[in-house]
């Protein structure tokens, strides 16, 4: 009796021994395996065999995994205190690298991040910051791609989320926008009364060398005239107008 117990025990262990040895692995996940503690090879995905004790595995995801970065105290290169966070998008390329050439990659890459963040943005001045963050983007992306590459990552994008002034280089900021909307305005302006300026001249010069013409324009502004209901007129003649009458005489 002690004999069947015994081998229905075995049996038990046997099978649980057999079953403990495959693995399903999905499409998006691979398997490090480990032989005696020294690399073996990447398996996956689908149905692996794994020997109890003597492998170990160690599962990654292949996915692109969302990192925000917290919001960092930056201070720019024309000395202004600037928070600004950002969010990185990665995956896994080699999962052998990601294993066995870093402890925590996900941890990592967060840490590589922050620091990059405050690096090149302290490069910058404020107004690049606020101006051109697709460039910025691009910088901070080729770093951290070039500096995760020996942990098997691919960073796919980095984008700025928010840059948060206090409320003085707000108003700061507000002020020079008005001045500058000022200086636009008076430009426009000062532009305009050139461009009249230009064309006033022109018609005086017109006018001086076609006596005629100066007739046309007086006969038009008597027209003009002529349809208001004003009862009196007083219209004053230039002397070169009053002269070639006289002559017809």
């Amino acid at each position: 009796m002690i004999f069947q117990y015994f081998w229905i025990a075995l049996a038990i262990l046997v099978v649980g021994f057999v079953v403990s040895m495959f693995r399903i692995l999905r499409e998006y996940e691979r398997g490090v395996i480990f032989m005696l503690g020294r690399y073996h090879k990447v398996k996956g995905p689908g149905l692996i065999l794994v020997i109890p004790v003597i492998q170990q595995m160690v599962k990654v995801d292949l996915r692109v995994r969302v990192l925000d970065v917290p919001s960092q105290d930056v201070i720019s290169r024309d000395n202004v205190s600037v928070k600004v966070n950002a969010v990185l998008y990665f995956r896994v390329v080699d999962p052998e690298r990601a294993v066995i050439n870093v402890e925590d990659f996900y941890d990592a890459t967060s840490q590589l991040s922050q620091t990059t963040l405050r690096s090149v943005l302290g490069k910058h001045e404020l107004d690049e910051m606020l101006a051109s963050r697709d460039e910025l983007n691009a910088d901070i992306q080729a770093i951290l791609d070039e500096q995760t590459d020996p942990w098997g990552i691919k960073v796919a994008n980095v984008e700025i989320k928010h840059v948060d002034l206090d409320e003085d280089m707000v108003r700061v900021i507000a002020r020079q926008a008005e001045a500058e909307r000022v200086r636009r305005a008076k430009v426009i302006h000062a532009n305009g009364e050139k461009e009249a300026s230009e064309v006033l001249l022109d018609a005086a010069r017109t006018l001086s060398s076609q006596p005629q013409a100066l007739q046309l324009r007086y006969l038009q502004t008597l027209t003009e005239v002529a349809n208001d209901r004003t009862t009196t007129v007083v219209f004053p003649l230039p002397m070169d107008m009053i002269d070639s009458f006289l002559k017809k005489d």
